[in-house]
Order: structure tokens, then sequence, then C-alpha cells
């Protein structure tokens, strides 16, 4: 959850890859995940959809018990805001959302009035691939 996500967990992010376009999301949720390497696209085992990840620099050493590394990664589930509207976030957002623009990385993001039911963003909905 991105109350639980501290400043010195993310130090050695070096870059955050977006899946698609985030600009028109009004929350994207985050999660610290361990995974087996620092770069590339980690594999997604939770319902909904991935719309971003964490790059780590070579400053990032494994977890001396599992050999993994904690990265964050993006993600919507089904009954979000960005496919359900009018559903359980049309206003409010889960503990773990944080607004998309507030993000960089080593920077753990905040809600925002956007994130949390204020004025929905105007960008069309489910974008592509950023280039």
């Amino acid at each position: 959850m991105s109350a639980l996500i501290t400043e010195d967990e993310i130090v050695h992010e070096v870059e955050l890859v977006w899946l698609e376009d985030v600009s028109g999301l009004d929350y994207v949720r985050q999660s610290l995940d361990r995974l087996p390497t620092r770069r590339g696209r980690p594999a997604y085992h939770r319902d909904g959809r991935m719309v971003g990840y964490a790059l780590l620099g070579p400053g990032a050493k494994p977890s001396r018990s599992s050999g993994t590394f904690r990265r964050r990664v993006f993600w919507l589930l089904p009954h979000d805001r960005d496919s359900a509207p009018d559903g359980l976030y049309a206003t409010g957002a889960p503990a773990e959302a944080v607004d998309a623009r507030t993000l960089a990385p080593g920077s753990k993001g905040r809600k925002t009035e956007r994130s949390e039911g204020g004025p929905r963003s105007s960008a069309p909905q489910h974008g592509g691939p950023q280039a």
C-alpha cells in the first residue's frame, strides 16, 4: 500500500515505465512487489491490469533471504474508476491509490483531489502504450 511505501525503499529507482497513457487516469494503485530482477517487465498475477512498473539501478541490492528485489508495480482492478466510473470508487480511492501525475522515480506519489473523486480527467480512457 502506498502509505507503507517509504522513500528509502524506492531510492534506487531510475525509471518508471508506463504500459499505457496514464494521463487520463484519475489514480493508479501501487505496490512493492518482490521480483527476481532489477529491470524488465515483471510478470503480473492480479486481476485487472498492470499499467506500469519501476526499474532499479545497479545500487539496488537483493534481499539476503530471497534474492529478490522490491520494485513498485502500478495496476488497476476491474472495479476501479476508469472501468466503472459510477462504481465503488466513483468518489474516494483505494488506500494504495495515488495520482499518477505525482509519481516519479524515487518519489512515492500522493493522493490529489482528482484521485479522490474530484473533477474527472477529460482525457480519453484506456490509452495505448506510451512510446
